[in-house]
């Protein structure tokens, strides 16, 4: 049989390629046609105090579906929480004007989710919100009336949050904001409280410029949900050990990275800086501790001035009798004081409830004319300084710390190298055993790699709750599984993994996707365009001085070409042995009310995680952390420099859920790239700790993408045999 010409061959292509694209289009048509894409606008069903027509965003607990007609709270769902006595608890403290509320009657109270120091991870001490609402999210506030209880949070917990609230509650979702909310509930002259210290400067000015008819912000000094929250029923204070970080994982003393803030000190022109940040103030002064759930930090403020540094810590008797820690502070004795006050490398620990007051009067002090606090500090932090003594803006510190050192970049390749070896064993065993038809759930599978993580060395814990989510409880994008909620792990709908964790040399947070059985043609698709989000931004190259939001729409163009989205952000910063999402750097649409708009920085960690979710059905979500490096271009338009990324999370995406045909050349490029990388650094490793079934299992996973395999794709059925007929055209037409 003689070779057909290439005229024959190039034809046959090209009808062959027109039969697989226009396939993959009526797919795309007939899957869209199925997919409800109303508006995602609140209903208006209800009518304000005032009997005036009501507002387009207009709410009432009746308009949640299990609320709807309700007779008894008897039919609630198991993970719904009774909150009845609560809130009339906290009513009548908001009524009271004596031992519980001195400030007077209020007809509104604000309960956030955070704590003094704007945490995302609380102490259980610390859970007002969740007390009050019965909601776990890590993300929320809550507002009371007199009459009415309402529940804000974002799109990551709208359908977790309609499971946990009572029928007493209504859950706002998109609109209104708290403040229109409040100008349409309360009357004229209407007080609102709010706990100074749970309530950023910058928040509390926004929502008192946003409140309308004499509505009035009223800081509340005892909060009212510790008066009425049962001591039985609360946990104690946070007391974690204080650990010191040696330099070899540090890179760089406590003191030197004082002296630098000082220089910038100087430059601004300050003569004090005040810390309130947890995460800010374990980096500075290289301590670590537990007082918070996954970040490694304590309860603590802390001062720096030109010839002093002050620390502010709870139980600090105790703690101050570790020797370990009084000599990594410069200190003789346990009672906290520096034989020299001006001593360079000493820090002078004080009680962390006279930290208010000492702000205050920090002030006082001769040569202190300006103190540096970051508005994102609590209300009654910066409401303590002066005004015409406050600069007013974020301090330095978020920002070096995002900044990793050659040292901590070392760190978090070694714990995310750690990392996969302890995931990759578990998934190992999960898909053997799931497809062996053994039980697994939710929570079996969360606990189970939990101990492969503990095994690793240095390992710290979790960085944060294990997300394990079989089928539906995927698409809710914060699921925590519970006893209540925990679903089987099968071959016959997707699985979620969200997880990380914590280890001396750094912090990780990985997500996959995966299934075990046989996808639908919808889930393959819907994977394979978040992974083409995921590798775009992976991709990606861009000048100094560019903003992590600029790249959101890399991650989102994929799926947004056929008409999806997803409600989170694309992208988080993450700290070294801190916390999981760390500021000041991001990648989202939008612009950040927080401030937290930098642009990227060669040293910086931050995840790329687009996703995909379909409510009742299931969830699709890839994370991989990316460090800033240095791109190697072709040209140096106007001396630009260039940045990228170089990919720390070594884990392989699903192949099972891959259609290789819907992805580019360039995106093919970098995924064989990616495969490879992980072969190589953790196949060696693998194979050398004897984990031999892993490496097999790794291998499989990362196996080339050649051109051929596309068409043999054992998910692309018509594209196989399109690719067949169009072969056996050739060899007709050649004959």
């Amino acid at each position: 049989m003689m070779v057909p010409p290439v005229w024959i061959i190039s034809i046959s292509l090209i009808l062959s390629g027109s039969i697989v694209f226009g396939d993959v289009l009526r797919e795309n048509n007939e899957i869209d046609a199925e997919i409800d894409v109303t508006s995602l606008s609140s209903d208006d069903h209800t009518r304000s105090r005032r009997n005036a027509a009501p507002p387009s965003w207009a709410h009432s607990a009746a308009d949640r579906t299990k609320c709807t007609n309700i007779t008894s709270y008897h039919t609630a769902p198991a993970t719904e929480v009774d909150t009845r006595d609560r809130l009339d608890s906290l009513r009548r403290a908001m009524s009271n004007n004596g031992l519980m509320n001195k400030n007077g009657p209020i007809e509104a109270y604000i309960i956030p989710s955070e704590d003094a120091h704007q945490s995302e991870y609380t102490a259980d001490y610390d859970k007002r919100r969740q007390y009050i609402s019965g909601f776990s999210g890590s993300a929320g506030v809550a507002v009371v009336t007199r009459y009415k209880a309402a529940l804000w949070t974002d799109g990551r917990y709208f359908l977790q949050a309609d499971q946990q609230l009572d029928c007493s509650w209504i859950l706002v979702k998109y609109a209104p904001s708290i403040a229109q909310w409040l100008n349409s509930e309360l009357t004229r002259g209407g007080r609102v409280g709010v706990d100074p210290t749970l309530y950023t400067w910058n928040a509390w000015n926004r929502l008192s410029k946003s409140l309308r008819n004499g509505i009035k912000l009223i800081s509340i000094q005892k909060n009212l949900i510790d008066a009425i929250w049962p001591v039985k029923e609360r946990s104690y204070e946070p007391n974690s050990t204080i650990i010191t970080m040696p330099q070899r994982l540090t890179g760089m003393s406590w003191w030197n990275k004082t002296s630098k803030i000082r220089k910038m000190m100087k430059n601004a022109e300050v003569d004090a800086m005040v810390l309130t940040d947890l995460t800010d103030i374990a980096w500075l002064f290289n301590l670590r501790g537990a007082d918070v759930p996954f970040n490694p930090v304590f309860m603590s403020y802390a001062i720096i001035e030109m010839n002093r540094v002050r620390l502010f810590i709870k139980h600090k008797t105790e703690r101050l009798s570790n020797p370990n820690l009084r000599w990594h502070l410069g200190l003789v004795n346990p009672d906290g004081y520096c034989p020299n006050i001006a001593e360079s490398k000493c820090v002078e620990v004080v009680d962390y409830n006279r930290a208010l007051n000492e702000i205050d009067r920090v002030e006082t002090l001769p040569g202190i004319n300006k103190i540096w606090v970051s508005p994102k500090s609590n209300y009654a932090i910066v409401n303590s300084i002066l005004e015409h003594k406050r600069y007013l803006l974020d301090t330095p510190v978020a920002l070096m710390k995002s900044v990793k050192n050659p040292t901590e970049r070392r760190g978090m390749a070694e714990a995310h190298v750690k990392d996969a070896i302890a995931l990759i064993q578990f998934l190992t065993k999960l898909e053997r055993e799931v497809k062996e038809g053994k039980y697994w759930t939710e929570l079996s599978a969360a606990n189970v790699l939990e101990k492969y993580r503990r095994e690793q060395p240095d390992n710290k814990g979790l960085s944060f709750g294990t997300i394990s989510a079989a089928g539906p409880h995927g698409a809710i994008i914060h699921y925590t599984p519970t006893n209540i909620t925990d679903r089987e792990i099968t071959n016959k709908e997707m699985y979620l993994l969200d997880s990380g964790g914590q280890y001396l040399e750094g912090t990780t947070d990985v997500t996959r996707t995966f299934h075990y059985g046989e996808p639908t043609p919808w889930e393959i698709e819907t994977y394979t365009r978040v992974l083409m989000g995921s590798i775009n931004v992976a991709m990606a190259v861009w000048p100094v001085g560019t903003l992590g939001r600029e790249l959101d729409i890399k991650a989102r163009e994929p799926l947004w070409s056929v008409g999806l989205d997803y409600r989170h952000g694309t992208g988080h910063g993450i700290g070294a042995y801190l916390s999981v999402h760390e500021g000041p750097i991001w990648i989202g649409s939008g612009v950040s009310q927080g401030g937290d708009d930098n642009a990227l920085m060669e040293g910086m960690f931050l995840s790329d995680e687009p996703g995909y979710y379909e409510d009742g059905k299931f969830g699709i979500r890839l994370e991989t952390i990316l460090m800033v490096t240095k791109a190697k271009t072709k040209h140096n338009f106007g001396g630009d420099r260039y940045l990228t990324w170089e990919p720390i999370t070594l884990v392989p995406f699903e192949p099972n859920l891959i259609n290789y045909s819907m992805l580019s050349q360039d995106q093919r490029k970098w995924l064989n790239y990616y495969n490879e990388r992980c072969l190589s650094v953790i196949g060696n490793e693998l194979k050398r700790q004897g984990h031999l079934d892993a490496y097999e299992w790794l291998r499989l996973r990362t196996k080339k993408i050649s051109e051929a395999a596309i068409f043999n794709n054992s998910n692309n059925f018509r594209a196989k045999w399109t690719f067949i007929v169009g072969m056996i055209v050739t060899i007709v037409l050649s004959m």
